[in-house]
């Protein structure tokens, strides 16, 4: 009963290659290091990877390099000039700054000249903090009319 075994090593790491050592993997970072391993008849596979083996791939970076890759331009939703202009008059009705809307909807200043000039992406939040604050619809129909109708 003998235990072989206990007579081969196993070589763990960089050294440990098949047939000794054989020739390391490069990876070529430039395209000139590239043009001269191809000169060198090496074996050359170029494939663009994403993820490494510590970080976890991302596949919505995947999705947003592919769509980079596409030549289409898309323009982003802006808010309606409407709504920046009912936001303007209902603060200016309640005598509110900028400042002091941007405030009482936790926000700041800026964010509130970008809606009322119509630069802004429309965010649902948003818009539902300055309808409260201002007490005006600001999405769907009726734009600019007072957000609960007095009862009669």
């Amino acid at each position: 009963m003998s235990n072989s075994d206990w007579d081969s090593v196993t070589i763990i790491g960089s050294k440990a290659r098949i047939g000794g050592g054989g020739p390391r993997e490069t990876v070529a970072k430039t395209s000139s290091q590239l043009n001269a391993a191809r000169r060198a008849g090496a074996v050359v596979g170029t494939e663009k990877k994403y993820g490494s083996a510590n970080t976890r791939s991302n596949p919505e970076g995947q999705r947003l390099t592919k769509l980079d890759d596409i030549d289409d331009v898309v323009s982003v939703k802006k808010v309606d000039v409407s709504v920046g202009k009912a936001i303007q008059q209902a603060r200016q009705e309640k005598k509110f700054t900028q400042k002091d809307l941007a405030t009482k909807v936790n926000e700041k200043p800026n964010v509130i000249n970008d809606y009322e000039a119509g630069r802004a992406v429309p965010n649902q939040q948003l818009l539902g903090k300055l309808e409260r604050a201002l007490g005006v619809k600001l999405r769907g129909k009726n734009i600019g009319e007072p957000l609960f109708a007095k009862k009669k």
